[in-house]
């Protein structure tokens, strides 16, 4: 394993190739993004640690996601059984992301905690138990105060935890190391992931003007306004699909990937998934 140095404009690459990955398989991708979504939204209705065991769950759904995307590239179908890839992998992998898991939820919860420190936990009962949003909650400088720092505190978070799924399941990293090394590789390609934060807010902003305009056709012409919400979830959808489906190209090209050999062995095998897809020559 190498970390590598791309430059600022890979990020903008990043974001193409993972549009044009979804559109390979648009409706296994979109349906593959809501079955982890569903089986994380399940999770939060068990009694009491139903949230804690929910937030756990985000690094193997983010694998799920890397996997099935990788499988999209190499032009292969990618089937409901790449969800559980994070847990048939062997004893020693699954332990590590189950302790990245749990490590991920600790860590989400603190951001929650701390944020609860400047209001009272409104911030943390709205995000977390779907709390009603009021205008009044909405306009207190506390509550916007506990938002803004949990965003401030989710992004070197986010950054711990956005290659270490992959470098535990392609790698065989530990938890701890792959924490550390993420966090490196994201700081040492700090323009490039800029430019890719910035492409896809570009596209979440272009989409979401597209879906406004389209909504308000369909109610100006009379065909309601469940038709229109029902296009602004799935435009959503397929949107957060797409931005899912281009993190293995992020991890691809900050990392070594396996050997090619190694990976179609272990493809042919079944027992795991093909390595991310290579860069094109």
């Amino acid at each position: 394993m190498k970390l590598q140095i791309v430059p600022a404009r890979t990020g903008l690459a990043w974001v193409k190739l993972g549009i044009r990955a979804f559109w390979r398989q648009p409706l296994a991708l979109a349906a593959m993004f809501f079955m982890t979504m569903a089986a994380m939204s399940l999770a939060t209705m068990i009694p009491l640690v139903g949230p804690a065991i929910a937030l756990a769950l985000l690094p193997s759904a983010t694998l799920a996601m890397m996997v099935a995307a990788a499988e999209a590239t190499q032009g292969r179908f990618p089937t409901p059984a790449v969800l559980l890839v994070a847990f048939r992998t062997g004893k020693q992998r699954l332990h590590d992301m189950l302790v990245l898991g749990a490590l991920y939820a600790v860590g989400f919860l603190a951001v929650m905690g701390l944020s609860a420190l400047l209001d009272g936990g409104q911030f943390a009962q709205v995000y977390l138990a779907g709390a009603p949003l009021t205008k009044e909650i909405a306009e207190d400088p506390a509550f916007q105060r506990a938002m803004y720092l949990a965003m401030a505190l989710y992004l070197p978070l986010s950054l711990l935890f956005w290659h270490a799924p992959g470098l535990v399941h392609w790698h065989g990293v530990p938890p701890a190391k792959a924490l550390f090394f993420s966090i490196v590789a994201c700081w040492r390609n700090m323009g490039a992931f800029t430019v890719y934060g910035l492409g896809w807010l570009g596209v979440f902003l272009v989409g979401g003007v597209a879906v406004a305009l389209v909504s308000t056709f369909l109610t100006l012409a009379g065909l309601g306004a469940n038709a229109a919400g029902g296009i602004m979830v799935g435009a959503a959808l397929m949107l957060a699909a797409m931005f899912f489906t281009s993190v293995v190209f992020t991890f691809r090209d900050c990392f070594d990937a396996p050997p090619a050999s190694a990976a179609e062995v272990d493809a042919q095998a079944g027992d795991e998934p093909p390595a991310p897809p290579s860069a094109p020559n």
